[in-house]
């Protein structure tokens, strides 16, 4: 099954949800099925938590990561 991304013409909510082609879509925030569908892109498995430690020890060198903090020189929240 295909996950969407959804923009509901009613109220203007942007949502996502997993559905099958047997099932009709329908907005949570007001319940309308007038909706706008997109196709949503796939995030590569795996890529994106080594993305964000890379990330965080990079904010922790430049000093930015005031919420995030150092054990043994690794950066941990």
């Amino acid at each position: 099954m295909p996950l969407y991304e959804y923009t509901c013409k009613k109220c203007s909510q942007t949502f996502e949800l997993l559905i099958n082609s047997s099932n009709k879509a329908a907005c949570p925030n007001c319940g309308s099925a007038k909706l706008q569908q997109w196709i949503s892109a796939p995030s590569a498995p795996g890529k994106s938590a080594a993305i964000m430690v890379k990330g965080r020890a990079r904010a922790v060198r430049e000093g930015h990561a005031c919420n995030h903090r150092q054990v043994n020189g690794k950066v941990v929240d």
